[in-house]
């Protein structure tokens, strides 16, 4: 039968009788303070006319009052009452991962030799702190030969110990008599502590630490002693001490965990679903001990049948746990900390859609103001409930899930959707502004804009917007399901330009084609074509469909026929002859291309025609008509600057670079591959001042290509590997083609690679 502690059970029934301590005094005639340190385990099992009282007090029937009884027999001394001077709780068996914070701890007791050395473990809810300090004490516990001393500091306690308290407690452990310290008197303990710890060479482990004001003086000033401080909070206001964040595991580290609770039999057996429970887990090492253990109990469950369990949101936190362990109990003793702002906040933060926000997202969805929105992300952070990313905020998925779980109990309905349409409101707007740098006739924000994100500059306005990507692609869904078509046409519109900015993005299909239903739900056919085709450029180059872009540029011409705009109908040919070009059919390509040149022509659409002059001289160059294409894309490039003063920045940087990347496939297709070179550095440079990653990628290939065929294979290797380097922003076909290059030039015995022409 499992045993209770006196103090939680006599805390359990007093507050079952809705009493506070005050009131279980004055029934009981033990003393307020007698109360509480009983319930806090900071004093021994009372004697049996104690308990009396106190169940005459609480009026207890006869089985509680039994239970009562035999909780003071069996009590024993808590966590609180620091382990004896060489000796550490017993760990964990299967302690896995945590290598690099191991590698550190192992360093800093190393430093102690010589000098006091003060960590600061911290981290979120579960994620293992204690067992992390204890794992490294014991690693490193020879190294301090006069003691190895470890204090629960009871920090999530309602009442925790002050540090006069613990300063007595520390000394006492260490072998400090009565006497000397009745005659250092409790101004003297500070001091006499200091003195004492100096003088020796000791491992102290001070766990779950309240804040700082509870640790700062057990910290000592001289002698060589390693201390290990561990708490949920941040200990920001602790000087002179190394720290070191606790997160969740990784993956693999995760599943190992697990695999060492249930088996390895068992583990191998079902190697996906472990990975999935522990993903479930968030790979939070207490919500992986939960679960592991509730698997190692329940040895008729499959490991995928608990997996299908944990899948279930609403039910995930009541699925973690086992016995008297809640993962949930963990997060709510921090959350209970928190400040009424500081609630409020973490309570809505779930309704943001993405993985993280920034303080100016938080501040639109409280209705804060900014300097109050971050002041009250740092309060998250600081309580170990939030992660910080630079100037991102991200909740842990478990904590994103409670959190979710108490904006239901707490936060009325209507309020909870007030906040959420402020948040969506603000997205949208911020949308458009940070579109609008890329737009011409827009640019930067009007002088008016009094917006509380940094939008001085397009590359800021462009980090918004991947930043907030998903954030603002859920807000504009739910603008089109509530019908608010307008604002789905103005922010796709925005967004039209700086879709070449982050053209591998993935969701460019999704945006146009929300508002084409928008536009057409409005009725507005100049809108629809304008939107079909930007529509047929997502599907023609970001999802690479030149054959299924033909039909919807086909519908954006109707609809540009019925609204008479003649620059539509032409973008609508030009979009048709690029398709045609992919797919390799150059008659219907240059048809088309003829057609949008005339009415471009017509409509004075100077952008425009710069796209279909440069669109002719890929054609050129793509039918093997290379001198032809040197001289049409040099025209290209005449053509821009005869226009300077009425083409927009940005479209002149992507026709320039065009042009320069097209001159230096002609000159390859020539085989003059120095002038191929020097037309494609130019290239290459461009799409880097523009900080366009997807282009850039593309240049870095055909670069190498004309490099390799130059025989000039090192400097190849060199751009090939930058390609390689890039990130999730670079094309993944170019990244493909880059790592299939490498491996040849590292093939045995292969000098040389001959580039071919790319498209």
């Amino acid at each position: 039968m499992t045993r209770v502690a006196f103090g939680a059970l006599l805390r359990e029934l007093r507050l079952a009788r809705s009493l506070t301590i005050e009131g279980l005094s004055e029934t009981s005639g033990i003393s307020v303070r007698g109360i509480g340190d009983l319930e806090r385990d900071r004093r021994a099992a009372p004697q049996r006319r104690t308990v009396a009282a106190l169940a005459d007090g609480l009026a207890l029937e006869e089985p509680e009052r039994a239970r009562l009884l035999a909780a003071a027999r069996t009590g024993r001394d808590t966590a609180y009452r620091p382990v004896g001077v060489r000796s550490f709780p017993r760990g964990v068996d299967d302690f896995t991962g945590r290598d690099r914070e191991l590698a550190a701890l192992d360093e800093w007791a190393r430093q102690a030799r010589t000098a006091p050395v003060v960590v600061a473990v911290c981290g979120t809810p579960g994620a293992g702190k204690t067992t992390l300090a204890l794992h490294a004490a014991r690693r490193v516990a020879d190294h301090f030969p006069d003691g190895q001393l470890m204090v629960d500091l009871q920090g999530t306690h309602e009442s925790p110990p002050g540090p006069a308290e613990l300063l007595v407690t520390v000394m006492k452990a260490l072998g400090t008599p009565d006497r000397e310290l009745s005659k250092a008197g409790p101004h003297g303990h500070a001091a006499l502590y200091r003195q004492l710890l100096a003088d020796r060479r000791l491992l102290l482990v001070l766990d779950n630490a309240r804040d700082e004001a509870q640790v700062r003086p057990l910290l000592p000033g001289a002698g060589r002693v390693l201390t290990v401080v561990t708490s949920r909070r941040m200990l920001t206001g602790l000087d002179g001490v190394h720290r070191q964040w606790v997160g969740q595991l990784g993956p693999k580290e995760a599943a190992g965990l697990l695999a060492s609770i249930v088996g390895a039999e068992r583990a191998a057996a079902e190697p996906a679903e472990l990975a999935d429970v522990a993903e479930r887990c968030g790979c939070l090492p207490l919500a992986l001990r939960v679960a592991g253990n509730w698997l190692a109990t329940r040895t008729g469950w499959t490991v995928g049948r608990l997996a299908r369990r944990l899948a279930l949101e609403e039910r995930r936190l009541d699925a973690l746990s086992a016995g008297d362990v809640h993962v949930a109990a963990a997060f709510d003793l921090s959350y209970r900390q928190l400040t009424p702002q500081g609630a409020r906040m973490f309570r809505l933060l779930p309704l943001i859609p993405g993985p993280d926000t920034s303080a100016a997202g938080a501040a639109a969805l409280t209705g804060q103001d900014l300097f109050d929105a971050e002041d009250t992300l740092e309060e998250l952070v600081e309580a170990g409930l939030l992660g910080a990313d630079g100037s991102r905020y991200r909740l842990h998925d478990l904590l994103r899930l409670y959190a979710r779980a108490r904006l239901g109990a707490h936060e009325p309905a209507d309020d909870a959707e007030r906040s959420r349409r402020a948040l969506y409101r603000w997205l949208l707007e911020t949308t458009v502004v940070a579109g609008r740098w890329y737009e011409p006739d827009h640019g930067a924000p009007p002088a008016s804009w009094r917006g509380t994100v940094d939008m001085s500059s397009a590359e800021r306005a462009r980090a918004w917007l991947q930043e907030e990507g998903v954030n603002w692609l859920t807000a504009l869904r739910a603008a089109s399901a509530e019908g608010r078509h307008a604002t789905v046409v103005e922010v796709a519109e925005a967004l039209h330009w700086f879709s070449d900015q982050w053209i591998f993005w993935g969701h460019w299909a999704e945006v146009f084609g929300l508002a084409v239903r928008a536009a057409e739900a409005l009725g507005d056919p100049l809108a629809e074509s304008t939107q079909l085709n930007y529509l047929a450029w997502a599907t023609l180059l970001c999802e690479a469909r030149p054959r299924d872009s033909l039909a919807v540029a086909a519908r954006a011409l109707g609809a540009a026929e019925r609204a008479g705009d003649l620059s539509q109908q032409a973008w609508s040919h030009q979009y048709r002859s690029w398709a045609y070009r992919l797919l390799d059919e150059m008659e219907s390509a240059f048809a088309h291309v003829d057609r949008a040149e005339g009415l471009f022509a017509r409509a004075d659409d100077i952008h425009g025609l710069l796209q279909t002059t440069a669109n002719r001289a890929l054609m050129l160059e793509g039918a093997g008509r290379a001198e032809e294409a040197l001289v049409a894309f040099r025209a290209t490039l005449s053509a821009l600057e005869a226009n300077a003063d009425r083409v927009e920045p940005y479209v002149a940087e992507m026709t320039r670079l065009g042009a320069h990347g097209g001159l230096g496939t002609a000159f390859g297709r020539l085989e003059r591959w120095d002038e191929s070179v020097a037309h494609r550095k130019t290239a290459l440079d461009l799409s880097r001042a523009m900080g366009n990653t997807a282009i850039e990628s593309r240049q870095l290939t055909l670069l190498s290509e004309a490099l390799l065929a130059a025989g000039r294979t090192e400097e190849a290797r060199e751009y090939l590997m930058e390609c390689v380097r890039l990130g999730p922003d670079a094309d993944p076909q170019r990244v493909t083609v880059a790592r299939e290059r490498l491996a040849l030039l590292d093939a045995p015995g292969t000098e040389s690679v001959e580039g071919g022409r790319g498209r």
